[in-house]
């Protein structure tokens, strides 16, 4: 996200999520707009408010104000809120593509972040559920059929993935970061529409299971929590904002990027950058102001260097190593921490 943005202009009436900070926006408060009617999701939202996780939120935005989207991105990320639709964020490595699904969870008062880390080996089916067969089996063996046999175990053994968890129906929407879809195999992207698209999913253990144990309760992606299912179904009442990061290192299909509004996210600017560090280490002097400079013009210079390589050099800074070294020292140091991503660039 690019520095400052718009700071003093007044907020449109239909925006969610200000980007001024917690507390600030119309999400913020109890009630959310109402939903397109295609939208709409008949869930029933009896499950209990998400637990926060404010130590994960400062250790990923900094303790002061992160930097605030520009205009632009505002009007992108409102749109995605308002719509109930997945944003697609694209970018450079370290420009805030993950770090903007923690801000939205953190200002908007939703709660701890369900994060998703996408490999190759993702799929579908690990972001509902995992159903743990054998550990069940090994159970029932050694439960009583006076306590209930196999079937009174089951929800033990279920686990419900990121995912899964966001499409609870929760009375306000959950955040679901799905990170690095790149990495995903070919298939993933289409199979995450008809969980984009309906909001809902099965759980087949429980299904057949259900004229026997119509409720079953099963454990969450949130530590410590469970959920009830009923009748084997989750069908969302307010549907996730969902934040999907993307390096654009590969095409998506047509279907999917129907599903999702796109956000590309430019490298930071010198005044976002100084935002930055400012919210991690509380700093902002001539030393920093020295080596934001240097850094943007390593970048341009050499190609895609991530904010965080910024972020290390100033906390080295910040601990005095600069002036303790030689100047010769400290830029070999230097070009040691801010090495080009770039493929073939030093």
């Amino acid at each position: 996200m690019s520095g400052n943005g718009h700071r003093g202009a007044a907020e449109p009436d239909w925006w969610i999520y200000s980007g001024a900070g917690p507390g600030a926006g119309a999400g913020a408060g109890a009630e959310w707009p109402a939903p397109p009617p295609w939208r709409d999701f008949p869930g029933a939202p009896d499950l209990p408010p998400p637990p926060d996780e404010p130590e994960e939120a400062e250790r990923r935005l900094g303790r002061a104000a992160t930097v605030r989207p520009k205009r632009d991105q505002l009007d992108t990320i409102n749109a995605a809120l308002l719509l109930r639709r997945p944003l697609l964020v694209t970018g450079n490595p370290g420009v805030g593509k993950s770090s903007l699904a923690y801000q939205l969870a953190r200002d908007l008062g939703l709660g701890r972040v369900l994060h998703w880390s996408i490999t190759s080996r993702s799929t579908l089916r690990s972001g509902l559920y995992d159903y743990d067969a054998i550990g069940r089996a090994q159970a029932a063996a050694d439960t009583p059929a006076d306590a209930g046999g196999a079937t009174a175990l089951i929800g033990d053994f279920i686990h419900l993935g990121p995912l899964g968890t966001a499409l609870l129906p929760y009375a306000r929407p959950r955040v679901l970061l799905i990170d690095e879809l790149d990495k995903s195999d070919i298939d993933l992207p289409n199979d995450l529409l008809n969980a984009f698209e309906n909001a809902d999913y099965t759980v087949p253990e429980l299904i057949r299971l259900r004229g026997r144990h119509e409720t079953v309760e099963v454990h969450t992606a949130d530590p410590g929590r469970r959920a009830t299912i009923r009748g084997g179904v989750v069908q969302c009442h307010a549907f996730p904002v969902v934040v999907i990061t993307s390096n654009g290192e590969r095409d998506f299909p047509a279907p999917f990027l129907r599903r999702c509004l796109r956000l590309d996210l430019p490298d930071l600017d010198e005044s976002g950058l100084a935002d930055l560090i400012n919210a991690h280490l509380s700093t902002a002097d001539e030393r920093v102001r020295q080596l934001i400079g240097a850094f943007v013009q390593r970048r341009g210079e050499h190609g895609t260097i991530a904010a965080d390589q910024l972020l290390n050099a100033a906390f080295l800074t910040a601990a005095g190593v600069d002036g303790q070294t030689t100047e010769d020292d400290w830029n070999r140091l230097l070009d040691t921490v801010w090495r080009s991503l770039a493929p073939g660039r030093p």
